[in-house]
């Protein structure tokens, strides 16, 4: 009777372990990446460079740096945002469309005033590319020359 009873209870325990197993929850599954379709007439963003080093500059007189973005695309390319890491550099760029296998050029001016090495960064975004495209300037500035008189 109690191999009975033992027998018994293990049919029990084996079954319900069974059913726990079939129906416990499936491991959550990833949801697959969505790829959005490339366009292949989006527009391209090429610059000539991303780095303009000024060498030594003296203190006290702005440099200017061009950087010459092409569209290598077939659609217009927009500039989105182009923004200078601090207020010792201001940006011109032209806020029209750059057409297709057209230029323009972004304008950074440093000012000058504060002496010894400088690295200074500007963020460019474009319709051609979610991710910034980073520029920077770098120099010297060394004590103004005295004039002769």
């Amino acid at each position: 009777m109690k191999n009975l009873i033992l027998i018994a209870s293990l049919l029990v325990v084996g079954i319900c372990q069974a059913n726990a197993q079939t129906t416990a929850p499936a491991a959550p599954v990833a949801p697959a990446a969505v790829v959005a379709p490339v366009n292949p007439n989006a527009p391209k963003a090429k610059f000539d460079k991303t780095t303009s080093d000024f060498g030594e500059i003296e203190q006290g007189i702005p440099k200017e740096a061009e950087f010459k973005l092409t569209n290598e695309g077939k659609e217009p390319l927009i500039i989105t945002q182009a923004k200078a890491g601090c207020g010792c550099t201001n940006l011109k760029y032209s806020q029209e469309p750059v057409l297709p296998g057209k230029s323009t050029i972004i304008a950074a001016t440093y000012n000058a005033a504060a002496m010894g090495a400088f690295t200074k960064s500007i963020t460019v975004t474009t319709n051609a590319d979610p991710n910034p495209v980073g520029l920077i300037i770098k120099g010297t500035v060394i004590a103004k020359k005295e004039t002769a008189k």
